[in-house]
C-alpha cells in the first residue's frame, strides 16, 4: 500500500516509534532496486522481501515457499529459488506482531549481477534522525479497492518526531497484512526497517500510521545466524579437504 498512507518506523522491541509520511507513489526504475525479492506460495506474490547477503533474504515473519530474485514485474523474474530453512525471530508474537522479523535461509546462493544484489543493514543500533528522506518499494496495492501492482513500486518518505506518532497507537488496535509487508524502508542506502502491517482497511484515510520493524535491534540474533552458516559452511569444507 504505497500512496497515500501515513508509515511508521516503529521499534518493535520496545513500542517506541516514528512515523514517516508518503511524499508521492511511483513505479520504480525497473531493477534500480535488486535487493528486492518477491515472496510467492504456489507462484502467487505473497509479500516482499530483501537480500541481504548472497543466501539470504530478509522479510516480515511467517511461512513462505520460494522467492523469485531479479524482478521488477514478479510474473518475470530472472530467479526463482526454494527456502531452506526459515530463521523466524524466536520472540515473534503473531497476534501482536511483536519481533515481526524473519531471515529464509536459500537453498543455492544468488549470483551478484545488474538485476540481483544484496543490500546493507545497520552495523549498530542507532535511531534515524527526524528529517532524514528515506524510501520504500514493494508490490503491495496502491489503495483499499486497487489490486496489488505486478510492478514494482516506491515511495519517498521522511522521518518525523516518534512522540506525535506513539500517540496513535496507545490503545489496542486491528492489523492486516499487506502484499509489501516484509519489504525494506531504505534510508542513504541502508535498509533500516522492515515492513511489517497496516491499520486494518484504512489504507487510503488511515488513523494510524502503518509499523516497520526497526532492523538495528536484532542484529545480534542476524549476526549470529549468518555467521553461524559461514561456520557450517566451513566446517564441511574443511571437512571434504
Amino acid at each position: 500500500l504505497l500512496m497515500q498512507c501515513e508509515l511508521t518506523f516503529r521499534d518493535l522491541t520496545t513500542g517506541t516509534s516514528v512515523q514517516v509520511g508518503i511524499v508521492n507513489g511511483t513505479e520504480a526504475k525497473p531493477h534500480s532496486r535488486p535487493y528486492m525479492v518477491s515472496i510467492q506460495r504456489n507462484k502467487k506474490h505473497i509479500c516482499g522481501g530483501f537480500l541481504v547477503s548472497e543466501q539470504f533474504v530478509m522479510t516480515a515473519a511467517g511461512e513462505k515457499l520460494a522467492v523469485v530474485v531479479g524482478a521488477h514485474d514478479y510474473t518475470h523474474g530472472s530467479g526463482r529459488m526454494d527456502v531452506k530453512f526459515y530463521h523466524i525471530h524466536p520472540g515473534y508474537e503473531p497476534k501482536s506482531l511483536l519481533n515481526d522479523i524473519m531471515l529464509l535461509q536459500l537453498y543455492g546462493k544468488v549470483k551478484k549481477s545488474k538485476n540481483v544484489n544484496w543490500i546493507s543493514i545497520p552495523k549498530k543500533d542507532k535511531d534515524i534522525k527526524a528529517k532524514v528522506k528515506c524510501s520504500v518499494a514493494g508490490w503491495g496495492k496502491k489503495n483499499n479497492s486497487d489490486t496489488p501492482s505486478a510492478k514494482l513500486m516506491e515511495v519517498d518518505v521522511t522521518i518525523i518526531d516518534q512522540k506525535k506518532c506513539q500517540k496513535y497507537w496507545e490503545k489496542y488496535y486491528s492489523t492486516s497484512r499487506m502484499g509489501d509487508s516484509g519489504g525494506p524502508l531504505v534510508c542513504n542506502n541502508v535498509a533500516v526497517g522492515v515492513v511489517s502491517f497496516y491499520e486494518k482497511n484504512n489504507c487510503d484515510s488511515p488513523n494510524r500510521p502503518n509499523v516497520y520493524t526497526k532492523i538495528s535491534k536484532f542484529l545480534k540474533w542476524i549476526n549470529a545466524i549468518l555467521e553461524g552458516v559461514k561456520h557450517i559452511l566451513k566446517i564441511n569444507f574443511d571437512a571434504k579437504s
